[in-house]
């Protein structure tokens, strides 16, 4: 049993490694995988429809995919994210790429470690309305087992289920399409762990050690391992790998709804604290934060070099002022922009499957 223990108790859930080809590069582990949800390519080709099907929101205007891009690494480019009833979120939309390995979803609550539960929140929440399905649950299921596409598509990927189209079988779907957009073939990559030293420019070696220093960056204190974010799981992992992960890094005054961690646990001293997210791709997901409020990667390396320029009683004690000059400063963006894997970006794995039409 693999637990998942962070700020609160946490519903413990048995993960395996399923027998699927995840085609990772040498030397990266396994995404976990829910023992009730195991990994099939036909599920993952059903859950890939899904993903990009706008019938999936009330006026079907929006579909997962219209929050989250490939083409921007699976996030919007908005500050905040827009329902389809043109509500606005008071978060941004975070990144998909390699949301298999991460143990706590979104910006900010712990106890959410599913991506089949998360999967919901979206399509039933009404605070905000993103999809606004709930009410029209069966209407939308409806729709689904009228469509030749997916007459074809439901019976492959859950061939032993008497009953096959039911919201549950639509969010194990999405979630196992999700869990394979994986990026690891960025420059980076190649440089560091596939012994490409060309792979990288000289300012990019520069501004890694930058990173990495504790002296002079110390980016990694956050954003960790080869991942480059907060905490991880991987399948075989170990109880309490998947600890930890969220601060404050004095963006804000932190008001509602935008107190963090503060929402679930309720404790002052988490005001501000949101999950640290991958750098992966940073590059191509601008604005930064959780409120979108840096647009530029200037901006967040100018934010992380003042030590964070709104104080806060809780900012985190990591954080403090950088003796970085402009050439650092530009070594290390360079470094970041090495983390962009264009692979990712154009796999014809994770596109829209439907025709123009079809929209």
């Amino acid at each position: 049993m693999f637990k998942n223990v962070a700020i609160g108790i946490l519903t413990a859930r048995v993960l395996i490694c399923a027998d699927f080809d995840w085609n990772l590069p040498n030397g990266f582990p396994k995404p976990p995988v829910p023992g009730d949800n195991p990994m099939t390519a036909a599920k993952v080709e059903l859950g890939r429809y899904l993903f990009y099907d706008k019938r999936i929101s009330v006026n079907r205007k929006e579909s997962c995919g219209s929050c989250h891009r490939q083409e921007l690494a699976f996030t919007d480019g908005r500050a905040h994210a827009e329902g389809t009833t043109g509500e606005l979120h008071p978060r941004s939309s975070m990144s998909l790429a390699n949301v298999a390995y991460v143990p706590f979803l979104t910006w900010a609550n712990p106890k959410l470690t599913s991506l089949e539960e998360q999967a919901l929140i979206p399509m039933l929440g009404d605070a905000p309305v993103e999809l606004g399905l709930k009410g029209r649950e069966q209407e939308f299921l409806g729709v689904l087992r009228g469509d030749p596409v997916y007459q074809r598509l439901f019976p492959r990927a859950f061939a032993e289920d008497s009953e096959r189209y039911t919201l549950g079988q639509v969010t194990k779907a999405i979630a196992a399409f999700e869990r394979t957009i994986i990026s690891m073939r960025s420059p980076y990559d190649r440089y560091r762990w596939g012994g490409d030293s060309s792979a990288v420019s000289e300012a990019a070696k520069r501004g890694e050690i930058i990173f990495f220093s504790s002296e002079r960056g110390g980016c990694f204190q956050c954003h960790a391992g080869w991942n480059f974010g907060s905490a991880i799981r991987f399948a075989g992992g170990k109880d309490g790998d998947n600890v930890g992960g969220f601060f404050n890094t004095g963006v804000s005054t932190y008001e509602e709804p935008n107190r963090g961690l503060y929402e679930q646990t309720k404790r002052m001293e988490d005001i501000g604290k949101f999950r640290a997210p991958s750098l992966r791709n940073i590059a191509v997901t601008a604005p930064y934060m959780h409120d979108g409020s840096l647009t530029t990667l200037d901006e967040v390396v100018d934010h992380y070099a003042s030590g964070g320029k709104k104080q806060h009683p809780n900012k985190s004690r990591i954080l403090r002022p950088l003796s970085l000059t402009s050439e650092d400063k530009r070594d290390l963006i360079d470094f970041l922009k090495s983390l962009t894997d264009d692979a990712l970006l154009h796999d014809p794995r994770w596109s829209d499957p439907w025709p123009p039409k079809a929209h």
